[in-house]
């Protein structure tokens, strides 16, 4: 989870610079804007004003004919209202390029596990630098969709990303994650704040989703290197009854992703792979991928090289810390309200 940093005006780190313990002002203002700056604090706007300012570059430079200008904006303006995503950066058909991928190629794997069918979403001019986390929301929230224990308490539509700010918003009116509530001073919308694991629990949980937070808090191999996380992700993926296999390897789940965090970054588990010699490899989908390279994935010709870069193996993911978010079912009215009351001390299930 990206932290929540709370700006205090008796900040550790001033006072230890300053032998006295006091504060310098011009010091801790300079730290201050910088925090808000890293996170989407600053005043520069959100969604919105950096997609008008991404095609205002465009039209100056010569790429975009201003009456295509207007267009462009009057067609975000329309999916704004409706606050449903507009799907430019979607691609769907992803979950099935995969599978076709390990029944013809990879034959050194003896397990694949797939998710459920999940839409790839990419982040785009209005969400570039600050938008993974709402766009791995997306994906999960596409999976979800096409299980019908879920679809059934699920609105039909993926919400845009000022939607989901909006959502966040509304979720913490109901009393969840104060903490986190105040870490944002209670508003997302019109700004470019990041998110991490505990917004994306917290958007679960508002919607009547069971959701566990598990926190792979250190390295549990060699070279900073999360054996356990991968171990973590096989068990789940295991754990499906009604999971069909289409060959002895290659096993169809009628499980949801993953959302994997870690500082600065998050991207979406779909599956998970075991190879000949016991290693394993997680299937990601990054948000930071653009629609058109993630399109490679759905042409033979060009899928051999494009699953490489959705391929990772633990070698790959050397962060110190790492959180997962994992959906587990639909909530009673009264487990949601007990999920509400326990968030005032939101914490993860820290493993090992």
């Amino acid at each position: 989870d990206k932290p929540h940093v709370l700006i205090k005006i008796s900040h550790p780190e001033l006072q230890e610079e300053d032998g006295r313990g006091l504060i310098n002002v011009s010091d801790f203002k300079h730290h201050f804007l910088d925090v808000q700056r890293q996170f989407g604090l600053d005043g520069r706007g959100g969604y919105r004003r950096q997609m008008e300012r991404s095609m205002e570059r465009a039209v100056a430079s010569g790429h975009l004919a201003p009456v295509d200008f207007y267009l462009k904006k009057a067609d975000m303006m329309e999916s704004l209202a409706s606050g449903v995503d507009d799907g430019s950066s979607r691609t769907q058909g992803v979950i099935r390029a995969l599978r076709d991928y390990y029944q013809t190629e990879c034959r050194d794997s003896v397990h694949v596990w797939l998710a459920v069918d999940t839409d790839h979403y990419s982040s785009s001019a209005g969400d570039k630098g600050w938008g993974c986390g709402y766009r791995n929301f997306q994906m999960l929230l596409s999976s979800l969709h096409r299980i019908d224990a879920y679809s059934s308490v699920l609105q039909g539509t993926i919400p845009s990303i000022p939607r989901v700010q909006r959502m966040i918003e509304e979720a913490w009116k109901e009393g969840l994650d104060p903490q986190g509530a105040s870490h944002f001073s209670k508003r997302l919308q019109r700004t470019q704040a990041w998110i991490g694991g505990t917004e994306i629990y917290v958007l679960l949980t508002s919607l009547g989703i069971s959701a566990r937070i598990i926190d792979f808090h250190q390295p549990t191999g060699s070279k900073n290197t999360h054996p356990h996380l991968f171990d973590w992700v096989k068990q789940y993926f295991c754990q499906s009854s009604k999971s069909s296999s289409l060959s002895p390897r290659l096993i169809l789940t009628h499980l949801p992703p993953l959302y994997l965090q870690h500082q600065g970054h998050s991207r979406t588990v779909v599956g998970l792979e075991q190879r000949k010699n016991g290693s394993l490899c997680l299937l990601l989908l990054d948000p930071g991928s653009s629609s058109s390279d993630t399109r490679k994935l759905l042409s033979r010709e060009t899928c051999l090289t494009a699953v490489q870069f959705v391929r990772k193996f633990p070698r790959n993911l050397k962060h110190k810390q790492y959180q997962l978010i994992a959906v587990q079912g639909v909530l009673s009215p009264e487990e949601k309200q007990i999920r509400i009351f326990n968030s005032r001390t939101l914490s993860a299930e820290r493993t090992p």
